[in-house]
């Protein structure tokens, strides 16, 4: 259809509708193959670009050509005149031949139908620019950010049968998984490689402390959230660290509960899936910033813990953690 309104307009609006057209994509093109390293974009716009001095030279030729006639043909048009007229008049004195009569006029193009098809042709065009984002494939090879896992649903333990209240894994997970996150932890950038969530038991209390957690990595953090539900509280809790090997140890208050930020290493497990036996030892990995908030404002016991860390072993700011859990926790369906 495109075609046929195209070949319907007449040489003089037809070539520079091309040239514009062609100009304005070629070098659109050429702009985001530039911008985005795009080889293919880039072979694209130049296709677009020559088509466009193809047609510029088709004009010029014309142009040339309607402003300096040949002579030859100027000569053999004079000579076919000659020779019409002589024919006529001898016809004339003849007194045979066909009476002259009025020269029929050349049929002039319609002017309606050249404005019609300028117009069903722009409005193609338009169509097509409006229409092809939505129709063609999109060319965006930026990885999705990565759901979490639904599972199957599994039957929970039964500690958490025995917890009022408890979050499972697979909320935690989308409560964690937030648009937002990567441009909370500094890296608006990236997206989110994987995410999961799971249901499980505290260790060293024979499944009876229900503790649920979530996981989502990027290729620079990974962040880890879990509830634990015991009768440890804050307090207790910060005692405790004093005993361990945490570092940079920091009360605060986050959303008007007991919290405090600690630091401590990461472990780093190599297993040898191959047929030479186990991996090697367990070795410290890199370290890793924690955010442990209470449960509720009183601090009754048990807690949240938002943990950050990466195999380069930097680590955001305490600013960017906190941000995370000011968002997190309040979407945590209790």
């Amino acid at each position: 259809m495109l075609g046929f309104l195209l070949r319907l307009l007449p040489f003089w609006l037809r070539e520079p509708l091309l040239i514009a057209v062609g100009s304005v994509l070629g070098v659109r093109i050429m702009y985001l193959a530039v911008r985005d390293h795009d080889r293919v974009a880039a072979g694209l716009g130049a296709v677009f670009l020559v088509f466009t001095a193809l047609r510029v030279h088709a004009v010029v030729r014309a142009l040339r050509a309607r402003r300096k006639p040949g002579p030859a043909a100027s000569a053999d048009g004079a000579a076919v005149d000659a020779a019409a007229e002589a024919q006529v008049q001898v016809q004339a004195r003849a007194g045979v031949g066909p009476r002259p009569g009025p020269r029929t006029p050349e049929k002039e193009p319609n002017a309606w139908g050249q404005a019609f098809a300028a117009v069903a042709l722009f409005g193609a065009l338009g169509a097509a620019l409006v229409l092809a984002p939505r129709m063609m494939p999109s060319e965006d090879t930026t990885s999705q950010p990565a759901s979490c896992s639904a599972g199957d649903h599994e039957e929970l333990p039964k500690a958490y049968k025995e917890t009022p209240r408890p979050v499972t894994g697979e909320e935690l997970c989308e409560a964690l998984n937030r648009p937002d996150l990567a441009r909370l932890l500094g890296t608006p950038e990236e997206s989110a490689t994987t995410a999961s969530g799971t249901s499980n038991t505290a260790a060293l209390t024979d499944g009876k402390v229900a503790q649920p957690e979530a996981e989502v990595a990027f290729e620079t953090y990974t962040v880890n959230v879990s509830a634990t539900y015991n009768e440890l509280s804050i307090d207790q809790y910060v005692k405790l660290m004093k005993y361990g090997d945490e570092k940079d140890v920091k009360t605060l208050t986050v959303l008007g509960r007991p919290a405090v930020f600690s630091s401590d290493h990461t472990m780093k497990l190599e297993i040898d899936l191959g047929s030479g036996g186990s991996g090697g030892p367990v070795e410290q990995g890199p370290l890793a910033r924690t955010l442990t908030v209470a449960l509720d404002r009183d601090d009754r016991g048990g807690y949240y813990e938002l943990t950050v860390w990466s195999t380069s072993g930097a680590l955001p700011d305490d600013g960017a953690l906190l941000g995370i859990t000011e968002k997190v926790l309040p979407s945590i369906s209790e």
